[in-house]
């Protein structure tokens, strides 16, 4: 059995603290994107869904406990349909793409929906209270804080200065702004209403 994929949105990507989604719940900005899925493809019944997998670095807080079953029954509003939270750090979202497909292709399922969600707003960088194992910590260090050592030795390994680095990014960003202005995203990405609540000390 073949696994296809036939739909595939997003929500725009703000600032982590001063951005459009620095109030909003990213459980909330799921069931924008999935409610958005399910409208544009009105030939497959929710009904037929199987599962629901999401991806998540940091589950805790608002996205904590079984982050994708409270946004299964946001988005279905039943709780007919199972969901599944995935942790593999970065390649959280992309992990959830593999189980669905394996899923699929063994038998296991035939409809899934599967992504990642994540507030680097309302979760700082590493999570909320960071518990190293003391003699982890001391005899593999890199297995906490890996991402900026794969980086030097990346770069140390295929001679990568920093001047090319910060070449590469800045024209990077450039493409990015183009793509954006073009409308080259507008397809993909879904529209969100946010509300901002403040309090006045004075009134």
């Amino acid at each position: 059995m073949n696994a296809y994929i036939v739909s595939g949105y997003r929500t725009a990507v703000g600032k982590a603290s001063r951005g459009g989604f620095r109030f909003t719940r990213p459980d909330e900005l799921a069931k924008t994107v999935i409610r958005h899925i399910l409208k544009s493809l009105p030939q497959i019944p929710q009904e037929r869904i199987n599962d629901l997998i999401v991806g998540n670095a940091m589950p805790e807080a608002e996205q904590g406990l079984n982050f994708a079953r409270f946004i299964s029954l946001k988005s279905f509003n039943t709780d007919k349909i199972s969901a599944m939270t995935v942790n593999r750090y970065c390649a959280s979202g992309l992990e959830t793409i593999a189980i669905a497909s394996a899923k699929i292709h063994s038998g296991l399922a035939d409809c899934i929906i599967a992504g990642g969600a994540e507030s680097m707003s309302l979760i700082p960088m590493g999570g909320w209270r960071v518990v190293p194992d003391v003699e982890m910590a001391l005899h593999h260090p890199d297995y906490y804080w890996g991402m900026g050592l794969t980086a030097e030795a990346v770069a140390k390994e295929y001679k990568v200065s920093r001047e090319d680095q910060d070449a590469f990014s800045f024209e990077s960003h450039q493409k990015a702004i183009r793509a954006i202005e073009a409308g080259k995203f507008k397809s993909e990405i879904v529209p969100v209403n946010v509300q901002e609540n403040y309090y006045d000390a004075e009134a």
